[in-house]
């Protein structure tokens, strides 16, 4: 069965030492002014991935899913980043409490809008669930061919 999905934020040392590897990264801030790195958790074959959440945006409304895109409520929510997908542990995570109460109108809507999206997301899991692990075949697919081609060009010299 699969788990129900939570909203989590990276820890900043984890997304740092992740950088080292891969520039795309992006920084997670903890101001409250600036938006952290936000994103859907979940289990794919007992392993543990932090998929990052993309606030709504009028480009998403036009865009169509994706192997590694999924619009939350057609755009309206913002959409999935499959394509910025990272693998985590309970020490690399943060959980989000939707349930505090915040003290500024920015936030409260803020998380309104998250409440929204994991809302969402639980609705539609099984799709979420889906893409995801087609997103992770196709790109274990991309290695593999990889791999294979430098055999081949080796066992051909």
């Amino acid at each position: 069965m699969k788990s129900k999905l939570m909203l989590v934020r990276l820890n900043s040392n984890y997304c740092d030492y992740l950088r080292q590897f891969d520039n795309k990264v992006p920084y997670n801030y903890n101001e409250k002014e600036l938006r952290p790195f936000i994103g859907v958790l979940f289990r794919i074959d007992n392993l543990m991935y932090f998929a990052p959440l993309s606030s709504p945006k009028a480009k998403h409304l036009k865009l169509k899913s994706k192997l590694d895109f999924l619009k939350i409520d057609n755009g309206k929510l913002g959409a999935i980043n499959f394509n910025n997908m990272l693998p985590v542990t309970n020490k690399n995570i943060i959980n989000i409490d939707l349930n505090k109460k915040y003290l500024t109108k920015t936030e409260e809507k803020y998380v309104k809008l998250l409440s929204e999206q994991i809302f969402w997301l639980n609705r539609n899991s099984e799709k979420v669930y889906v893409d995801a692990k087609n997103f992770m075949i196709s790109i274990l697919m991309v290695l593999l061919k990889k791999i294979y081609q430098k055999d081949v060009v080796i066992l051909n010299y």
